[in-house]
């Protein structure tokens, strides 16, 4: 009994203090809540009501949105960015046309340098050196067999795999820089660079060639495989997992090259160029796959020059931050 009399007079005290008017101060009134004003009271509100009624927590974010803002000249609120991340969606290309990608963006853009030396080839003399030029050479020929002469399909299984060393190289290196607090020399940003340039590659074959099931249950194995190997030879060494790259870089060479020649001679269609390819190395708009296929391999021979280069800098006996990186080199 007494438990109950208590209970409701700390009850009416707390409601008159909650719902009375007079309690609330001018200067409290007028303070907005959560820097947001009235807009704050509304959000709070839709938040709350948000756990207790999918229907009402609709109807608060319609009044929200239809609520008058305070200084007209204000942007609107937008519920959806609560964290006040705001996406840029108007970006226009040079001739004013709307950007329609996400995954990459106009100043990612570049135009490819076809100039280069297509045939330079490091001789492997080392013990290592052979020992990673023959790890390449073996696994061309299961390729080769699987493959023939459907490059299509060939180049987008070879980008699946060819994007996966910048990325595990660009991530050790950041740990090693996390670990000994040293700066990378810009190698760290030049791998990642390759790895998504390759990956940029994968997306333009997805256009060209369709892969099949079994090619794609063939993409998840060899990646797993080719992963975890890449990653346990990168920590074993360095210098030896940027060499097979390198050799890597060559066999691609000679696979588009190959691609080239079948696509002169009209066995393979030269259809239009994919619109991404257009976008991503700035094609002119009658671009074909011919177009898109020599962008690609002067791509690749970049890729060859960095990997090259990055493991002679360790048969030399120096670390790469001690030989600024080539970035945006391709």
């Amino acid at each position: 009994m007494m438990s109950s009399r208590t209970g409701s007079i700390l009850l009416r005290r707390a409601g008159s203090r909650l719902f009375t008017a007079a309690a609330v101060s001018p200067a409290a009134a007028s303070r907005p809540l959560l820097a947001g004003g009235n807009n704050g009271v509304q959000a709070v509100m839709v938040r709350l009501m948000s756990t207790s009624s999918p229907a009402a927590a609709s109807e608060a974010k319609d009044e929200v949105a239809k609520a008058p803002k305070e200084g007209g000249d204000k942007k609107a609120v937008v519920i959806n960015s609560y964290w006040g991340i705001e996406q840029n969606n108007k970006l226009v290309r040079d001739d004013g046309t709307e950007w329609k990608w996400t995954c990459f963006r106009p100043w990612e853009t570049y135009t490819a340098d076809t100039s280069i030396d297509l045939t330079r080839h490091h001789e492997p003399k080392t013990l290592m050196d052979k020992i990673a030029y023959w790890t390449v050479k073996s696994l061309r020929f299961p390729t080769d067999i699987f493959f023939q002469r459907r490059y299509g399909c060939r180049a987008m299984m070879l980008e699946t795999v060819a994007a996966v060393p910048g990325m595990v190289g660009g991530m050790l290196l950041h740990l090693r820089s996390l670990r000994r607090f040293e700066q990378s020399g810009g190698w760290i940003r030049a791998l990642l660079e390759e790895a998504e340039n390759e990956r940029m590659h994968l997306m333009t074959f997805m256009e060209v060639a369709k892969p099949r099931w079994y090619e794609r249950a063939l993409v998840i194995t060899v990646q797993g495989v080719f992963f975890n190997a890449y990653f346990l030879g990168y920590l074993l060494s360095p210098k030896f997992a940027h060499r097979v790259v390198g050799y890597l870089e060559e066999e691609a060479i000679h696979s588009y090259t190959e691609y080239l020649k079948d696509l002169e001679a009209g066995k393979i269609e030269n259809v239009p160029a994919p619109a991404i390819a257009i976008d991503y190395w700035r094609l002119p708009a009658n671009a074909t796959l011919k177009d898109v296929v020599t962008v690609v391999r002067a791509d690749e021979a970049h890729h060859r020059d960095v990997n090259h280069f990055a493991s002679d800098i360790h048969c030399q006996g120096m670390q790469l931050k001690q030989s600024p990186a080539p970035i945006g080199y391709h």
